[in-house]
């Protein structure tokens, strides 16, 4: 293919998608390419969906993309071997068009996405492999792909091809990440009829419920489980760190399967068929481990570029809004008859900083590496909150008092007073 394109987008995901559908829209001649059958082909998972920023995208999205339900209520839940303590929100305001969060199938949605691009104007291949980038000098000019005669043009690249992203590390864009800045996740969907989800969940039509899960379920790891509601399926599954999975000795499938056994979550998968099992490496990494997203010729979106909030589990909204930002600056670029010179592209990285992606991700910037060296948050602390319910909770004959004080002596007795103090400043520092 000897044809000469505005953009070349790699990757058919959410960024790769935001990115190539604007860039049509807008009026250039974009080529996205993506080594999957179809777009979402390799992502059978369930998973969730931010309205808002798709809407900035595709206003009307809800007319016809393919949404599981929508969510009403948020659960969280701290875990012990045997209960857990926990926080719900539920608000009838979640249940008022338009909707904010929902479920979806991602095999489906990314499908849907990519027939929007297309639409739009842009040239989507499938079933091709970028093995590398093609460069004048320092400047990206192209890619090169697996199919005969593979070089393709293009005035601009972008990067939305993972986290993995073997052709950022293979240019030197981007260093091999640490296995302590990704997370290996696992996932299953188990299968079950409507109404069955419907009584579980306490939700009728659409609605839906996310649970998010911390504590003695990653057995010591760093990392959380997660279980979504879909219409006739139950997403559920648990992520850690890679670091801590190659140094437990543990297999993610095994963590899954001792998580599936909780007996707080085991009754909402009774009767459930298991139909797909996947797993992904996601980005834990946070605001330090971002690398330089723009250069000569060249942009880096999504996964690639380590965006996402892994404290509010959220990875589409700012995949999709980087992929965006990205495209706007292009076309800003050519609305000026400016080059896209890494001067120029500079200005994509102003508009993450302006962006809610950077605000969060600094705010939460020394999250990563508190949790990576207290494993306490992930084992003490899970068992000490439930102990402390459990006793409260216990009418025995045993005064108020007397149960204020065994808490307080459990808590002092496990972690000691300066390392509680400790804990607390550092879970300040974390969060600040």
């Amino acid at each position: 293919m000897n044809e000469q394109f505005d953009v070349i987008v790699v990757g058919g995901g959410p960024s790769g998608n935001a990115a190539a559908y604007t860039l049509a829209k807008g009026g250039l001649r974009v080529l996205q390419l993506e080594r999957g059958e179809y777009p979402g082909s390799k992502n059978v998972q369930g998973a969730i969906l931010y309205a808002d920023a798709l809407a900035r995208i595709i206003p009307d999205f809800r007319d016809d993309a393919p949404l599981e339900r929508h969510l009403i209520e948020q659960r969280v839940w701290i875990l012990d071997d045997t209960s857990y303590v926990g926080s719900s929100y539920r608000s009838a305001d979640f249940n008022k068009p338009p909707f904010n969060r929902y479920t979806i199938i991602r095999a489906q949605f990314d499908k849907w996405f990519s027939r929007k691009v297309q639409e739009a104007g842009a040239l989507v291949i499938c079933e091709t492999t970028v093995t590398d980038l093609v460069r004048d000098g320092d400047r990206v000019v192209g890619v090169q792909t697996d199919r005969a005669g593979g070089s393709i043009y293009a005035n601009a690249v972008i990067l939305a091809d993972g986290v993995n992203s073997q052709l950022a590390q293979r240019a030197g864009f981007r260093p091999e990440i640490a296995p302590r800045e990704v997370a290996l996740a696992v996932k299953e969907i188990h299968f079950l009829p409507e109404e069955t989800i419907q009584s579980r969940f306490n939700v009728t039509g659409d609605e839906g419920v996310v649970i998010e899960m911390a504590g003695k379920i990653t057995q010591g790891m760093v990392g959380t489980g997660f279980l979504y509601t879909n219409k006739e399926s139950i997403a559920i599954g648990v992520g850690c760190l890679l670091s801590d999975f190659s140094r437990q000795k543990t297999t993610p499938y095994a963590l899954l399967d001792h998580m599936k056994r909780h007996p707080a979550i085991a009754p909402l998968l009774a009767g459930g068929e298991m139909k797909e099992y996947t797993a992904h490496l996601i980005p834990e990494g946070g605001y330090h481990a971002i690398p330089q997203v723009f250069g000569e010729g060249w942009l880096m979106v999504g996964d690639a570029g380590m965006f996402v909030n892994g404290v509010h589990r959220e990875g589409s909204n700012l995949a999709m809004t980087t992929g965006y930002l990205a495209a706007e600056t292009l076309l800003e670029l050519r609305a000026e008859r400016k080059v896209f010179s890494a001067r120029n592209l500079a200005r994509y990285r102003a508009k993450l900083d302006g962006s809610f992606v950077m605000r969060d991700l600094r705010k939460y910037k020394n999250l990563p590496r508190i949790v990576e060296k207290n494993p306490q948050f992930f084992t003490a602390y899970p068992e000490l909150m439930n102990k402390a319910a459990h006793t409260l909770i216990s009418v025995d004959g045993i005064d108020k008092k007397a149960k204020e004080r065994a808490v307080r002596k459990h808590f002092v007795s496990a972690r000691s007073r300066l390392g509680l103090l400790g804990d607390i400043f550092k879970l300040w520092r974390a969060f600040e």
